[in-house]
């Protein structure tokens, strides 16, 4: 099981999915901490500056410390995703910028055969938590979000719709784990 991105929906997909009981995890994020980021990522104050992938581990550690946790701290790109995600059944793509979205996706549906992609996109804004939802888009790719473009939505990326967007895609990772298909 992989994550590719650590902000708003990796950081808290990381923490639901290892309460969940998933014990072997790969995370990959180049990015630190920022300030910016406490609104809506599963980080605190005293970590700020610091590397997401350490943050990102650490607390899984304290929820689960017999977790496996393998760390990338790279922007990853066509040529090293098969080697960070080499293993994982199932990746969660959970990046901000829709070209890297694209590249990321496509390199995991065209490089890593068999392997499903679970993709958050539009959840900005605040609303009704119901327009957030799940489809399955091809026969290896989920989507999860509102559909919904965040130019010109009002609040921008807020707590409470990024959560529910990073619960319906754990939600999607643990239904996928537990019908055996990843």
């Amino acid at each position: 099981m992989g994550i590719a991105g650590l902000g708003g929906l990796g950081s808290n997909i990381a923490a639901m999915l290892a309460r969940a009981g998933v014990r072997d995890l790969t995370i990959a994020d180049f990015d630190h901490v920022d300030i910016s980021n406490i609104n809506r990522q599963n980080y605190y104050l005293d970590q700020v500056g610091r590397a997401k992938v350490d943050m990102t581990e650490e607390q899984l550690k304290r929820i689960n410390p017999y977790m496996t946790v393998r760390k990338h701290c790279v922007r990853l790109c066509p040529s090293n995703i098969p080697d960070v995600f080499r293993g994982c059944g199932i990746v969660c793509e959970a990046f901000d910028a829709p070209a890297e979205k694209a590249m990321l996706i496509n390199t995991l549906l065209g490089a890593c055969p068999g392997v499903k992609v679970v993709s958050g996109s539009g959840m900005a804004g605040f609303g009704r938590p119901n327009d957030i939802r799940t489809e399955r888009v091809l026969d290896r790719l989920y989507l999860c979000g509102d559909g919904i473009d965040m130019e010109g939505v009002e609040g921008g990326l807020m707590s409470p719709r990024v959560g529910i967007c990073a619960g319906h895609m754990a939600d999607t990772v643990i239904s996928l784990l537990v019908r055996g298909g990843a």
